[in-house]
């Protein structure tokens, strides 16, 4: 793929990767116009969607764990090993979040029947309402955000995403989701 090197064009990737181009031809710049963006974007998109939990008296971590727990369905009770396998996340990190949203008043953790070290986790009515409402900010918020695209091009970016993100996965060996700039 060739960029105009005019250093004129409106979009930056395209002056980054002619620049790169133009200093050392030969260098591969085909990830600049896939790669570039999509760490702006997840740089916008999370400082975007942490401005709406602001608002919302809520942090990521704890909308991760409420969201995991409603999206379990009726009784929104979950293992704290499930609530680590759903999440992606430590054991350590989900005993760190129960623990504040049980300070919270989110959550209540009682031990489970017939596995002497298991804990249960719930869903209190304050945590249900505070999910109900905050996944509706959120959600719409990045509806909103992506609105620019037809539904056609949202399904056929969401596929290609879907195709990178394994292929990535795979090449890396490493199957974790977590937020941008996490360990």
């Amino acid at each position: 793929m060739s960029y105009p090197t005019d250093g004129a064009s409106t979009y930056p990737v395209q002056d980054i990767a002619a620049a790169w181009e133009r200093e050392r031809p030969g260098t591969p710049v085909e990830s600049i116009g896939i790669v570039t963006p999509i760490w702006r974007l997840a740089k916008l998109l999370g400082d975007d969607r942490r401005r709406v939990l602001t608002r919302a008296g809520v942090d990521a971590a704890t909308l991760d764990l409420l969201s995991v727990l409603r999206r379990s369905g009726d009784p929104y009770t979950l293992s704290t090993r499930e609530l680590s396998r759903r999440s992606l996340v430590t054991a350590g990190a989900i005993s760190q979040r129960v623990a504040r949203a049980e300070s919270d008043g989110l959550v209540t953790r009682r031990p489970g029947e017939g596995r002497p070290r298991t804990v249960l986790i719930s869903l209190t009515q304050a945590g249900h309402d505070l999910i109900e409402i905050t996944v509706d900010q959120v959600l719409g918020r990045e509806a909103e955000l992506i609105g620019g695209l037809t539904g056609e091009q949202q399904h056929q970016l969401t596929e290609l995403l879907r195709i990178l993100l394994q292929d990535v996965q795979r090449r890396l060996g490493d199957d974790r989701i977590s937020q941008v700039g996490e360990e």
